[in-house]
């Protein structure tokens, strides 16, 4: 890969914010994920979460709760490590999107009503660090420095 291209991917000069925003945002992201992709935390596992997705148009429901589940499990690891921030938040980024307009924007803005809330909010926090990278604390960081002396 190209050092330019990949610098400017694992390039971050915020300090410590990131962290702030990566961890919690991680964590979140995880065990959602886990829900989804394992049963874990009372989530319907693959065969329940691609039921319920096919039962609201998103076909093939088996291959969309992998998707969606991979983008929030494992982008949830990437966010908590910092690694590769930027692409994992806009992964996850996306897929919040997509819950947006596919189950919560007919239930209004509210969360306790089933609205978008809390999607959004997730949303607007993964694009900040889309935007921002990893931060000062973050693997992104040290794979940076450590290819500026290749």
């Amino acid at each position: 890969m190209n050092t330019s291209l990949l610098n400017k991917i694992l390039e971050s000069k915020t300090g410590y914010a990131a962290l702030i925003l990566r961890v919690p945002v991680g964590l979140i992201l995880m065990a959602h994920g886990a829900q989804k992709l394992f049963g874990w935390f009372d989530g319907g596992g693959l065969a329940g979460t691609a039921g319920w997705l096919s039962s609201i148009g998103m076909e093939p429901g088996y291959l969309m709760a992998i998707l969606a589940g991979s983008a929030e499990f494992f982008g949830g690891i990437a966010l908590v490590l910092g690694l590769l921030t930027r692409p994992a938040a806009l992964v996850a980024a996306f897929t919040m999107l997509v819950a947006i307009f596919s189950v919560h924007i007919s239930n209004g803005l509210f969360a306790d009503n089933g609205g978008y809330e809390y999607a959004l909010t997730l949303m607007v926090a993964l694009v900040s660090l889309a935007i921002q990278g990893g931060g000062y604390l973050s693997i992104d960081k040290a794979l940076s420095e450590k290819s500026n002396h290749i």
